[in-house]
């Protein structure tokens, strides 16, 4: 650790031998290993060898636009040269070069090997990106970033911000790879994930001062699934009769657990008592329902539907009436084959000092976990378990607080389970009244 003060020429001397000392030329590491096209290739920094420059980090600049850092492994890069992204499969041409010193911008005519530069606006490139020769392709390893930690739901504060949403937290996750967000269809909400509250909250700051862009950020709901558990079956006629022409068609189907895959849809119908003209028009209703909900508005998963019999009107008989016929079918069969509710539950690895393992351990308990395992390294202490992640939304924050800061965790997605059935009912009737407090507004 090295103390320092720049205003007042403290330290520096130490800290700049140090750097020297510390970090190593180019020319002195060990050489990289990239993938060609014949296989593996051990590139050394020279400017005689063939071009490898790799993309660390992808910034937007509000006057500027995009600009790209990259860093030769093998190599030289000049001003309007023609390169190829192996990655994207896409050819670029560099405009200026330029050599960063703090916030000054220095023009080059040459980027030698081992030098990092810095490319504007280039258009398909992005961080993770090899840049070589068309005739030479290579691929430079992409470091392996931690999964995310920490989500939030994020949503624009005003009818401006909403045009502006996805483009700028594109550009924030091109310039933070440990950065992410995605549209989650089940509880229809944009979700922004990183690596801590602190994190969240730097990139929500940067996309209003840096993009203009004003946020609100709440708790993301959890993404539920309904499925059912045993067969059912149910019959449904639709007929309604106007002052000309009426709608008419009745549908009936089974319902079984599909054990491999989410969806499955098969027509059992003989002897032409629906035409198959309709087919179409039952499965649209099936999959409205099923991208809807029954139970609490979350999508259903893992069914096989059988359409087995029905009826259907030579003059009344219309596409829209067998959709809405299978659509309540579905829903009556599906309330009648013991639906239940999954969440998902992740895989997590739990690093702590000894000292605080009993009270991670006892914090675990109350969040219905299944520790995997005990482990001590360097004298830590590790704790792998599946815990549902509706118990660890914040632990993030909780964590820090149980050990002072001074434990770390990782997680990633493991499987969906049926929730226990006490917890169902309260998830239901919590979404149920959210769905009806929208439906007033």
């Amino acid at each position: 650790v090295f103390v320092a003060a720049g205003a007042a020429e403290i330290g520096l001397v130490t800290l700049l031998d140090a750097l020297i000392e510390l970090m190593p030329s180019p020319a002195d590491i060990s050489p990289v290993v990239a993938s060609g096209k014949d296989g593996e290739e051990i590139l050394t920094a020279s400017d005689d060898g063939p071009l490898a420059a790799y993309v660390w980090k992808t910034t937007a600049d509000p006057f500027v636009g995009k600009i790209t850092y990259l860093r030769v492994y093998s190599g030289m890069v000049t001003p309007d040269a023609r390169v190829w992204n192996q990655i994207k499969s896409e050819d670029e041409r560099l405009g200026t070069i330029n050599l960063l010193r703090g916030k000054e911008q220095i023009g080059v005519k040459i980027v030698h090997s081992g030098d990092i530069a810095t490319v504007p606006k280039l258009g398909k490139t992005s961080t993770g990106d090899t840049l070589c020769d068309k005739g030479h392709p290579l691929v430079l390893h992409i470091p392996e970033y931690p999964n995310a930690l920490f989500q939030v739901a994020v949503e624009p504060k005003t009818q401006a911000d909403s045009a502006k949403i996805s483009p700028t937290l594109t550009r924030l996750a091109e310039e933070d790879m440990t950065l992410s967000w995605h549209q989650e269809p089940s509880t229809k909400q944009t979700i922004l994930q990183g690596m801590g509250d602190q994190h969240i909250d730097v990139a929500v700051r940067k996309a209003e001062q840096k993009f203009s862009t004003f946020l609100n950020i709440e708790l993301p709901r959890v993404p539920y699934q309904e499925t059912i558990t045993r067969r059912g079956e149910a019959r449904y006629r639709h007929k309604k009769q106007t002052g000309g022409s009426g709608q008419f068609g009745e549908v009936a189907l089974r319902i079984e657990p599909l054990e491999d895959g989410e969806y499955e849809f098969v027509s059992k119908v003989f002897g032409g008592a629906i035409s198959s003209s309709y087919m179409p028009a039952i499965e649209k209703g099936i999959k409205g329902v099923m991208r809807d909900g029954v139970l609490a508005d979350f999508p259903v998963k893992n069914v096989k539907i059988e359409v087995y019999d029905g009826k259907e009107h030579s003059v009344d008989s219309k596409p829209v009436a067998f959709e809405i016929a299978a659509r309540e079918a579905f829903k009556m069969s599906f309330k009648d084959s013991a639906p239940v509710l999954l969440e998902p539950i992740m895989n997590m690895r739990i690093t702590v000092p000894e000292a605080n393992m009993g009270d991670v351990l006892g914090d675990m308990n109350t969040r219905r976990a299944r520790v995997q395992g005990m482990d001590n390294e360097k004298g830590r202490s590790i704790v792998t378990a599946q815990i549902p992640l509706a118990e660890i939304l914040r632990y993030t924050t909780d964590l820090r607080s149980i050990t002072g800061g001074r434990g770390v965790f990782s997680m990633e997605f493991s499987h969906y389970e049926v929730v226990p059935a006490r917890i169902a009912q309260e998830v239901i009737e919590a979404r149920q009244r959210e769905l009806k407090a929208a439906r007033d507004e």
